[in-house]
């Protein structure tokens, strides 16, 4: 299981590298400009990425008051990208260095933003927090479609995995 945590995490640094960058490239206006999803433009969608992961991070580190990045000050999309990926990148240490196989099935006890306790294994939570950076870069691939971006980096898991064969 720690194994397989620790692909996942790489991999959310992969994609999310891949996109963020193909994003930054882009015209500076359709990054606010607004697209019907979830959130309604590319930096809102990424705003909400950082917040998530840094709130499971926080919650994973047993803050008991979470700092929202968003909450805590006004950053532009190349901020909100930085950001996110600083984040990211803390996933695969935190996992190998201090996670043993006991503590990724402990049950980790947390508030959700409504204030609501919850318990649940460790594992669950790392899995759910990279499943939602896989959603969130698929509507961005999708905003980005809408707004007639064309040669949009591949994100899949089996394309990061994926080793050639030796020919």
């Amino acid at each position: 299981m720690k194994e397989l945590l620790c692909q996942y995490a790489a991999h959310n640094v992969w994609a999310n590298h891949k996109l963020l960058f193909h994003i930054q490239q882009m015209e500076e206006h359709k990054w606010y400009q607004q697209v019907p999803s979830s959130f309604d433009s590319l930096y809102k969608t990424i705003l909400h990425m950082w917040d998530a992961e840094s709130g499971w991070w926080q919650r994973m580190r047993l803050h008991e008051h979470l700092v929202i990045p968003s909450a805590s000050f006004d950053p532009s999309l190349k901020d909100a990208c930085n950001g996110l990926m600083q984040q990211s990148l803390q996933w695969e240490p935190f996992i190998q260095q201090s996670l043993n196989e006991d503590a990724i099935y402990s049950l980790l006890m947390y508030k959700n933003s409504r204030g609501e306790e919850f318990a649940q294994p460790v594992r669950e939570v790392l899995l759910h927090v990279f499943n939602h950076s896989t959603f969130h870069r698929g509507q961005l691939v999708t905003m980005m479609r809408q707004l007639g971006e064309t040669n949009i980096p591949a994100t899949d898991f089996i394309a990061f995995a994926r080793k050639p064969l030796a020919g």
